[in-house]
């Protein structure tokens, strides 16, 4: 059981609490995932071709270590959700870790882009430690970081604006790497791709840290849980009971895997398909950046009109319609010739549109199920559920970005030389038809998702109750 915090704990009262969340706060909620997708979006975008084409690890050895180090992920990711729903501090749960984990998140980060010249097996260890470690940072910020959406407010539509600030903000950090970071590692390297990567990633650590602590200030935790009795075991197994929520984690799953495996084919499939010779396309951009950015641009879209949309439609459904439209584009560009750019452009573009409206909706349903979970069985797991599912994406992070790395190698892929015929067939598979089966398969899962509209009005309605019940206590 929770109860809405009061008294001077917080500085807030029971009408505070439910009153719309100020524009303050939803800014300031939002930009935590800008910091997160600083490198979220870095790694994804650039994570592999660095380790290929730039450090030397073989395709197949850096896929291979993507994969593994998940292993870590599986422990990790939910311990830190037990431990958060377990933090008590003047802060609140959730908040104080985006004070104390962001700078030891910075220097991961640009450890992880060190690149010291070892042998062959030594640069695949310090990829295995470095890698490992970084995501470890990231799952002590982002799991409490992800949880605070489920105390911001009791409000169901309340959580979904800041969902929806989260995401633009989200957008916007990619945007900012996909537009300026290859740009970046050009000119700070001066030629020198491996130095290039290393100072760029400093840049992005630094603004991370401010902006994560810019979130820590501007936002409280209005839903107030009690201390946590309730074993280990039995979280769990309220979590598992929540059937939904399965659901939706393996969806997460499944559309993660396809959107990475998309980005992290882009530089090669501009390098090696479409002959891009790296020459400024627009103002800063060469082809490759100009791409990213517009499909960023159009994520960013997705999330902008995501409330306006769950207005119109229930949030399932609307998570059917993106996937399969999502399908439908990513197959269309398959057949796009190499010459035609910007007919490759417009498609990218409104595919990752769709994806705006697909990972807006997700992590707002998932605190949906935390309140389905809470109604349905009296404890309160939210870090636990979002760090259990945060482990979903970033499993599903992991295995987008290796799966195009075997997929190099079994089509005979050698880095910086002129493709096979093979080759390059396997890079088109990579960037279309291999995230096409992804999303197709999310949007058949959802069929499957039981939680609507007005079984939320019921369970947020009894919440409230209770709350309001245990308050007076």
């Amino acid at each position: 059981m929770i109860q809405v915090a009061r008294g001077n704990k917080n500085n807030m009262n029971s009408k505070s609490d439910t009153a719309p969340l100020s524009f303050k706060e939803k800014v300031g909620y939002g930009l935590g995932d800008m910091a997160s997708n600083f490198y979220l979006g870095f790694f994804g975008l650039f994570l592999l071709y660095y380790y290929t084409d730039v450090y030397g690890i073989s395709p197949a050895a850096a896929a291979t270590m993507l994969l593994v180090t998940k292993i870590v992920d599986a422990v990790s990711d939910p311990a830190m959700g037990l431990i958060a729903d377990r933090t008590d501090s003047r802060w609140g749960k959730y908040r104080p870790y985006l004070l104390w984990v962001a700078i030891p998140y910075a220097l991961l980060g640009y450890l992880l882009f060190l690149g010291p010249e070892w042998s062959d097996l030594g640069k695949l260890i310090f990829a295995y430690v470095s890698y490992t470690l970084v995501m470890l940072a990231f799952t002590a910020i982002n799991v409490p970081y992800s949880a605070l959406l489920a105390v911001i407010s009791p409000v169901s539509e309340e959580r979904t604006k800041a969902t929806q600030f989260r995401f633009i903000f989200a957008s916007l950090g990619t945007l900012v790497v996909g537009s300026s970071a290859k740009p970046l590692v050009d000119w700070l390297g001066g030629g020198d791709e491996l130095l290039g990567f290393r100072l760029t990633i400093i840049l992005f650590a630094v603004l991370s840290v401010v902006i994560f602590w810019i979130t820590f200030a501007t936002t409280r935790e209005r839903v107030s849980p009690q201390a946590h009795k309730s074993s280990i075991r039995d979280d769990f197994t309220a979590l598992l009971k929540n059937a939904s929520w399965i659901i939706l984690v393996i969806t997460g799953i499944l559309v993660v895997i396809g959107l990475v495996a998309r980005f992290a084919s882009i530089v090669y499939y501009l390098k090696y398909y479409m002959v891009d010779d790296g020459s400024k396309y627009l103002f800063w951009m060469d082809r490759t950046a100009f791409l990213t950015s517009c499909g960023l641009i159009g994520q960013l879209i997705g999330a902008l009109l995501t409330p306006f949309l769950v207005k119109r439609f229930e949030k399932h459904h609307l998570m059917i319609i993106m996937n399969v439209a999502h399908t439908v584009l990513l197959i269309a560009s398959y057949f796009i010739p190499p010459d035609e750019y910007l007919i490759t452009v417009i498609l990218h573009s409104l595919g990752i549109f769709t994806f705006g409206v697909i990972i807006t909706l997700l992590f707002s349903m998932y605190t949906d199920c935390a309140e389905y979970g809470e109604w349905e069985t009296g404890k309160n797991t939210a870090g636990l559920t979002v760090s259990a599912s945060l482990f979903s994406l970033k499993f599903g992070s992991a295995l987008g970005g290796a799966l195009p790395g075997f997929i190099l190698a079994w089509f005979g892929f050698v880095a910086n030389e002129v493709q096979t015929d093979m080759a390059i067939q396997g890079i088109r598979i990579m960037f279309n038809f291999l995230p096409a089966v992804f999303f197709l398969l999310g949007g058949i899962l959802m069929m499957f998702y039981k939680i609507d509209r007005k079984t939320l009005h019921k369970i947020e309605d009894e919440l409230l109750q209770r709350r309001a019940a245990t308050e007076t206590s």
